[in-house]
């Protein structure tokens, strides 16, 4: 018995097979190579079209069976993740309406501040647990006012994990996690929110079905099959949004646990057990992947964007001639901690909602012609990553989250073991590094939905821990230094 994972990003579709019994990866693949393209014709727009995704999907699945070799028939489950925020439009033949407005496209933005001032910032915040912000109903207010041809011909909306599952069974759904990652989601009232949809004006009738996260919420249809090379009635069983995903994938689900990413922008995802939020909006608040009518579990998400793209731009442009990020993270261990003094604010990546959605560009503070190297500034630049971890994670210990284990997949800033120890030292964490990805977790959650697995615990049982990293309580002080001085540097910008 196997089970299959897709994993809808921005940059590719990835595809993983698991062997279900042992819960070990048979074959993986992504399309395309390169980079999807994101369509901008404004600055601000980001746009992708879902029929792209479809395509790269077919391509990567076609390659995972051939590199298997297995019976497609002996697949028993799927399970898909997304791209967070996307919002998808369909008429009543489903068919796409536009191109989907994606994560990254900031032009909604007024649309939600001004929801937030009209509904009530104290209301949004206690019943949505964010600000309406950039997110999909604000996205969809703009195409009301701004394509009114388009939106009266919409019969559904959907996110991007929601298309797929359409296209793979011909049925529409939504989850609760998917509602709340939209901002559609009363947690109060525990239904979509009467509030949002008044003042912008949507109509319930939008919204599919709502489906459970884990169980049977549509299956394979005959023309998928076909196109697929699947078996008709295959379960779709599991679909959630990227960042939750990545948290299952780590099997994070209960409280306190968290779950970190440092690619080209960074999160830091903990879970807790009770309605709450910052009251700046320094950090969202969403449905986690368990979280039911009878259990709250909600995950708090930290995003810091500029993270790895600062360590890629020092590459290109300042580290020109090593030849590898091995060899910046060797360079850069020859500088002790602290970095002689030195201080880098990373936030060169547009606004950053930690900082309460200011601008304040990178910096380099406190050099010194006289004894600062390269080497200094590229361990700056990771302890600055870091520190604006560690800056937003005392938010979320002050929304009541004990933070004491971080869990990360071995890949992007968490191979450097400057970035893990630093981390490690400066939150008092022990980081857990594993062998995973998105699309392998949601294809062991798939097994969670058909019930073939009977708790988290068994069907994550053959995650590979790689490795365990420990705070240096030795040199505690001279972590908390440089972090103190970092947060010097960056309240004098603000």
């Amino acid at each position: 018995m196997y089970l299959l994972g897709y994993d809808i990003g921005s940059s590719s579709v990835k595809v993983c097979l698991i062997e279900a019994s042992s819960g070990k990866i048979i074959a993986s693949d992504y399309s395309p190579k390169k980079e999807m393209k994101i369509i901008a014709e404004n600055v601000g727009w980001a746009e992708q079209n879902p029929t792209d995704w479809w395509i790269n999907l077919k391509l990567a699945h076609e390659s995972v069976l051939n590199k298997s070799g297995i019976n497609p028939e002996d697949i028993k489950a799927i399970g898909i993740t997304w791209q967070m925020h996307g919002l998808i439009l369909v008429d009543k033949d489903q068919n796409l309406l536009r191109p989907s407005i994606i994560w990254c496209d900031s032009r909604a933005v007024p649309f939600g501040e001004k929801a937030l001032q009209s509904i009530g910032e104290k209301k949004c915040l206690s019943y949505l647990l964010n600000s309406p912000g950039n997110f999909t109903a604000s996205k969809l207010a703009w195409v009301k006012e701004n394509e009114p041809e388009i939106f009266e011909k919409i019969d559904k909306i959907m996110l991007p994990g929601d298309y797929i599952a359409m296209k793979l069974s011909g049925e529409t759904g939504i989850t609760i996690e998917g509602l709340s990652e939209g901002i559609f989601w009363d947690f109060k009232n525990n239904c979509i929110s009467e509030d949002v949809l008044n003042y912008f004006g949507i109509p319930k009738s939008f919204f599919p079905e709502i489906v459970p996260t884990f169980g049977i919420q549509a299956t394979v249809s005959v023309s998928a099959a076909a196109e697929l090379g699947l078996k008709e009635g295959t379960p779709i069983s599991y679909r959630a949004g990227d960042q939750p995903n990545n948290a299952l994938s780590l099997n994070v689900f209960n409280p306190g646990e968290i779950a970190s990413t440092a690619g080209t922008s960074g999160v830091v995802y903990g879970v807790l057990d009770q309605l709450d939020y910052d009251e700046k909006s320094r950090v969202n608040t969403f449905a986690h992947v368990n979280h039911t009518l009878e259990q709250t579990r909600l995950g708090v998400l930290l995003c810091i964007n500029g993270t790895g793209i600062l360590n890629s731009w020092l590459k290109n442009n300042f580290a020109t001639s090593l030849s590898s990020y091995g060899d910046m993270n060797e360079l850069a261990s020859l500088s002790p901690i602290g970095s002689k003094g030195l201080s880098i604010i990373p936030f060169g990546n547009g606004a950053e909602r930690v900082l309460e959605n200011k601008e304040v560009d990178c910096s380099l503070n406190g050099i010194n012609f006289n004894i600062h190297t390269k080497g200094d500034v590229l361990r700056a630049a990771q302890e600055g990553i870091v520190f604006s971890y560690e800056y937003g994670m005392n938010i979320m210990r002050n929304m009541g989250m004990n933070i004491q284990v971080i869990r990360a997949g071995n890949a992007n800033m968490f191979l450097s073991s400057i970035f893990r120890q630093t981390l490690s030292s400066i939150s008092n964490a022990v980081i857990e590094l594993y062998d995973t990805d998105g699309a392998a977790g949601a294809a062991r959650a798939a097994g969670l939905g058909v019930g073939f697995y009977a708790n988290t615990n068994e069907a994550f049982s053959a995650l590979e821990k790689i490795a365990i990293i420990e705070p240096e309580v030795d040199k505690k002080e001279q972590y908390q230094e440089a972090y103190n001085r970092w947060t010097n540097y960056l309240e004098k910008m603000l």
